[in-house]
């Protein structure tokens, strides 16, 4: 019973940081240019299966608050689900692991944005620049946030 109620309250942390860093930098967080800070939590999957719920439920709440009505709560929290998932499988190689959350989130939300915003980029072009932005965001601080807790494995473990 202990090992469940720490991988519900891991859950219920990284659900919480989720949607508090994409409603603090909420800004730069939402549309078809998007450097979503916490993706970079995109990374716990490699090491915290628990994680990958928490991920999906901090999507949907910070889609509810900020994002683009019902199809931004249904598709960007798929998009980051399927994402985490992803990581999840591809564990054993975090670089390509990592890449999972860029390659749903620009299909998805890339084509959830060029349907629902007006006067969207050519679908192609929205897919580059949300892949672009989670580019960055899972290389540039998920992978690294991965290295420094790696080293932590055990604190993890539920």
């Amino acid at each position: 019973m202990k090992k469940n109620t720490r991988a519900l309250v891991f859950g219920a942390v990284v659900a919480a940081l989720y949607a508090v860093l994409t409603l603090a930098f909420s800004w730069i967080s939402y549309g078809p240019v998007q450097f979503r800070i916490a993706e970079a939590l995109t990374a716990f999957p490699l090491f915290m299966p628990c994680s990958i719920p928490g991920l999906t439920v901090g999507c949907v709440v910070a889609n509810l608050i900020g994002g683009y009505g019902l199809y931004d709560i249904i598709i960007g929290s798929l998009a980051t689900c399927i994402g985490a998932l992803g990581t999840r499988f591809l564990r054993k190689k975090p670089w390509l692991a990592m890449l999972a959350p860029v390659v749903s989130n620009a299909v998805l939300v890339g084509s959830m944005l060029y349907f629902v915003v007006p006067d969207s980029p050519t679908l192609l072009l929205n897919m580059v620049t949300v892949g672009a932005g989670e580019l960055v965001i899972c290389l540039c601080l998920g992978l690294p946030l991965y290295h420094l807790l790696h080293k932590y494995l055990s604190f993890f473990e539920v």
